[in-house]
């Protein structure tokens, strides 16, 4: 009796009452989950040299992350966890313009912390996978397990389209999916078929330039390497160079 009373008393000190930062927290929250499921799922394929996973499960772990995120916090926020989902709704006048900064932010804060768990996470990996260098380019490079590298034939113009394409099919469906004058998706169900969706552009679009679609994906553990000690090098973009767009 006195255990539940104190935890009563706990969850009422600790409930947060402000809406904002309520859906701030759950944005954070969800974006850092489908990062943490996507960015190890890559660090499994690249950091054992493909012997604990290839681009069929760093494509579905991407997915499920997705899945994974809406259902975390798609109640709470809206479980965007990507800006050019924030702008969409903006642009149709469901979602206040006045937010769509601080989602983006908190978007990018969650995927920078998930990068940070994954580098805890798969530290010995990383660190024995790239003897001891932490590197953009060559056999050993790890700094693909955290933000997307374009294909080396790929050029600046043909990567831009290579996202707004894919970027736009995501969008689209996904307003479609929300739309009620549409066939609906059975109620709970959503969330599964967002990721059947991201899985259908990852196994299409995603060679190019592995298929971020997601400009907080790639900004937030993009800053974490940079910041981590792989440098500037992973700002610059230099054609002829990369491990080509399956890497994730």
């Amino acid at each position: 009796m006195g255990t539940t009373s104190f935890l009563t008393r706990a969850q009422r000190l600790l409930r947060i009452r402000n809406q904002l930062v309520r859906e701030c927290l759950g944005e954070v929250l969800s974006t850092f989950v489908m990062m943490t499921i996507t960015l190890a799922s890559a660090a499994q394929k690249i950091a054992f040299y493909q012997t604990k996973g290839n681009i069929m499960t760093s494509y579905l772990g991407g997915a499920l992350g997705v899945m994974g995120g809406i259902y975390t916090a798609g109640g709470i926020s809206g479980a965007h966890m990507n800006p050019a989902f924030s702008l969409a709704m903006c642009l149709i006048e469901q979602f206040p313009w006045w937010k769509f900064p601080i989602f983006v932010a908190v978007q990018i804060v969650g995927s920078f912390i998930a990068a940070g768990a994954v580098y805890i996470l798969y530290y010995d990996a990383i660190w024995h996978h790239s003897n001891g260098t932490l590197t953009v380019t060559g056999p050993q490079e790890t700094a693909s397990i955290f933000a997307t590298y374009p294909a080396d034939f790929v050029s600046i113009g043909n990567g831009f389209l290579d996202q707004v394409i894919g970027t736009g099919v995501l969008i689209i469906v996904v307003m479609g999916i929300m739309d009620p004058r549409n066939k609906p998706v059975p109620k709970g169900l959503e969330p599964v078929v967002v990721a059947l969706l991201v899985l259908s552009i990852e196994c299409s679009m995603g060679a190019n330039c592995g298929c971020p679609l997601n400009p907080a994906r790639d900004i937030g553990p993009r800053l974490f390497t940079y910041l981590a000690g792989w440098g500037p090098e992973v700002f610059r973009w230099v054609e002829g160079r990369g491990r080509g767009g399956d890497g994730r």
